[in-house]
């Protein structure tokens, strides 16, 4: 008889497969520095470069990623327009409750919470830590969905701040930043060499397959594994929010209501925002094909939270 999957089985799948996704991107990294320099030298010198790039470029990455740690959220929600709410606004009460109860549920101090002035339904967490974390959510998913429905959004964003996936992704956007920023400086190296008539023509070589690895890397590598930890994210998410309000149904039916309604103006501007929310605020459009889209397929969620037991 076959076993059916509960909703731990879910969570734990699919943090092994995150956890494996975070850790190709170093991986990857090391080996395109590698190949690409091995083109034009010996094996030793090739591992040895290939050294020489990861050290620094991660360094950067740590520092970049600190400075980001600290004013992140802050610009989140300034570009979002988001305005905050508490248990005294009269029009929102009923909203910060809900958000009160899910954070009870989930062990989580209760997060600041903000709304979005757009008829689009749709909502995000962000924060450094459970402490400080905020969640916002549109005016249209607030009118739009009933009582159990919103919670199910709300525990969905909870799972988000529980599972440490706003820390996870502010490090990944982070990194890509920092690399594709290397790239650029690379080849703003190369060009001032050239341009002094540099005759170190080995060194301009090895200077050439570095900026060529980091290239294939951020065009090539980092969409793809990008948006793959994304909608990993998103399954451990739904799971681990329905098993905080045990109703997964109640997730199942907003995620149907969401489909197709998610376009939020605000959201839609900045392809970064795509990624911390419940569903593309660009609409269900996707980029290029599924690999490349930010979110699962809704009606694929949608199935995977109706064969839920909690």
């Amino acid at each position: 008889m076959k076993r059916v999957k509960t909703v731990y089985d879910h969570i734990r799948a699919n943090n092994v497969k995150t956890a494996a996704l975070v850790a190709l991107f170093p991986m990857i990294f090391v080996a395109l520095v590698f190949l690409f320099t091995w083109i034009i030298m010996p094996v030793n010198d090739a591992l040895s470069t290939a050294i020489r790039v990861a050290v620094p470029t991660v360094l950067v990455c740590v520092i970049w990623m600190l400075i980001s740690w600290a004013f992140g959220d802050s610009m989140i929600l300034s570009m979002a327009g988001a305005r905050q709410i508490s248990d005294t606004d009269p029009n929102y009460r009923y909203v910060y409750k809900s958000v009160e109860n899910v954070a009870l549920a989930a062990g989580l101090p209760t997060p600041q919470v903000y709304v979005i002035n757009d008829s689009g339904m749709n909502a995000f967490a962000t924060g450094r830590a459970p402490r400080d974390a905020t969640i916002a959510l549109t005016r249209g998913i607030i009118e739009k969905l009933n009582r159990p429905e919103l919670e199910g959004v709300i525990a969905h964003e909870m799972a988000h701040i529980g599972n440490r996936d706003i820390r996870l992704d502010m490090f990944i956007i982070t990194g890509i930043g920092v690399t594709v920023f290397i790239a650029d400086a690379i080849m703003r190296g190369m060009m001032y060499s050239h341009n002094r008539n540099d005759e170190r023509n080995n060194s301009g070589a090895v200077m050439m397959m570095v900026w060529l690895a980091f290239t294939v890397f951020n065009v090539f590598i980092t969409p793809v594994l990008r948006m793959a930890i994304s909608r990993r994210r998103e399954y451990a998410a739904d799971a681990t929010g329905a098993y905080i309000t045990r109703n997964p149904i109640a997730l199942a039916n907003a995620l149907e209501k969401i489909s197709g309604h998610s376009d939020v103006r605000k959201l839609s501007h900045n392809g970064t925002m795509a990624h911390i929310c419940i569903a593309n605020p660009n609409g269900s459009r996707a980029f290029m094909s599924e690999i490349l889209a930010t979110h699962p397929p809704i009606q694929q969620r949608i199935k995977k939270l109706r064969s839920m037991i909690i």
